[in-house]
């Protein structure tokens, strides 16, 4: 079944695209409604990107924004102040579209280091140029880097990003690692029929080099609105596909409001076999309810792990669709034209770039910020978790309009 289009809606109690007023005596901060705190700022640098993945963009790309609508590099900067110094933002993460397409990205990253000397500062990158520019990154005060990197092959990574740019890609992410850039993230997205396949050998590339791959499940977010819960791989399918060479055991670090769920890899030992197959979750919102022991159980996890010998080092899945973790969503996003998305999947935003080009203070922005915020969904976008569910209504913007 596909999920449907929607628009972005302003709720009717408040102004055109104002958030209602939270109530009196809220705690300071970016509260929400349901007891949540977001520390975590993803912020987007552009919309525009130079890939074409098939589960974020069409092959004709999009109507990229004007650069009047984007936010400057002062907008920024003030923008990230107002989060950390009034709203206790602690770590920010640089998203886009692809942020190395931006002229003055190393400048930006040197003004935010420079406001802020402690605070964790990592950027979400395709890889496309990284070699040229991983050490001026690093110079400049960014801390760590998320390199997305779905296939080591490179017909399939054409096929899947519409750019045969693997071997940029890969450069990258060594140029990252060369320049300190660490711990070094890999993302990957699975796309059944496609690179499901690989995900050992992905794996094992990243363990001998000192990465960390998280793999991730197609989100309802590419901007075809082509997505069906039936054709992606879930974290079940992940888990049993690398089940044939490693054996996986819970990370004993807390997950701490992470999305990816970390396990410990050890290679299995010759001569043993996997855990039996597991069967395949519900679609959650859609056959009931589902307790969170049920949803938060790592199937696939083996006893005894230590038998197989040595950890060779951690992999993360990022399961939103089939075990999502919104109960401890820490994330507040804005987008690169400056609207507060609260949750990823929230078909409303809210303005906060507009009022501060009509001259607002910090504090009536961080008011804004903080009434956006109260209103975050539960889940998915919605009161309950259920992407693919009847009732669910898919973002009218795609990941790389959004940031990730």
């Amino acid at each position: 079944m596909s999920v449907q289009l929607g628009m972005p809606q302003p709720r009717e109690d408040a102004g055109p695209g104002l958030p209602p007023a939270r109530p009196a005596g809220t705690p300071p901060g970016l509260l929400d409604q349901y007891g949540r705190r977001a520390t975590d700022m993803r912020l987007s640098l552009t919309d525009k990107c130079n890939l074409r993945c098939t589960y974020c963009m069409p092959a004709e790309g999009l109507e990229w924004l004007s650069k009047q609508a984007v936010m400057s590099a002062e907008e920024i900067v003030r923008i990230v102040r107002i989060g950390v110094d009034l709203l206790g933002v602690r770590e920010l993460r640089l998203t886009g579209g692809e942020p190395l397409v931006r002229a003055d990205l190393i400048d930006i990253i040197a003004a935010l280091r420079s406001n802020h000397p402690e605070l964790p500062i990592s950027m979400t990158t395709n890889g496309v140029g990284l070699d040229k520019k991983a050490a001026a990154l690093k110079a400049a005060g960014l801390t760590r880097i998320n390199v997305s990197l779905d296939s080591l092959h490179e017909e399939t990574f054409t096929k899947l990003t519409r750019r045969p740019f693997l071997d940029r890609v890969l450069a990258g992410v060594d140029a990252a690692w060369a320049a300190g850039l660490g711990p070094v993230k890999l993302n990957a997205v699975l796309m059944r029929g496609i690179n499901d396949t690989e995900s050992p050998s992905l794996l094992a590339w990243a363990l001998d080099r000192g990465y960390e791959l998280r793999f991730i499940e197609q989100m309802p977010l590419d901007a075809d609105h082509g997505w069906t819960r039936r054709n992606m791989i879930t974290a079940a399918e992940i888990r049993a596909l690398l089940s044939h060479d490693f054996v996986l055991s819970p990370d004993p670090r807390a997950r701490d409001g992470a999305p990816a769920e970390r396990f410990e890899v050890r290679r299995r030992a010759a001569g043993t076999a996997g855990p039996a197959p597991e069967a395949d979750r519900p679609v959650l919102g859609t056959e009931g309810p589902v307790s969170a022991a049920d949803v938060h159980r790592p199937e696939g996890v083996e006893a005894a792990p230590e038998a197989h010998g040595p950890v060779l080092g951690t992999v993360g899945i990022i399961a939103s669709v089939t075990e999502p973790f919104c109960a401890d969503c820490r994330r507040t996003r804005i987008t690169a034209e400056g609207k507060i998305m609260s949750c990823l999947f929230s078909r409303e935003e809210f303005d906060l770039l507009g009022l501060l080009r009509e001259g607002a203070s910090d504090d009536a922005l961080a008011e804004r910020w903080q009434d956006a915020m109260w209103v975050k969904p539960k889940a998915h976008g919605m009161d309950h978790t259920g992407l693919g569910a009847a009732d669910f209504v898919q973002p009218d913007r795609s990941m790389s309009a959004i940031g990730g």
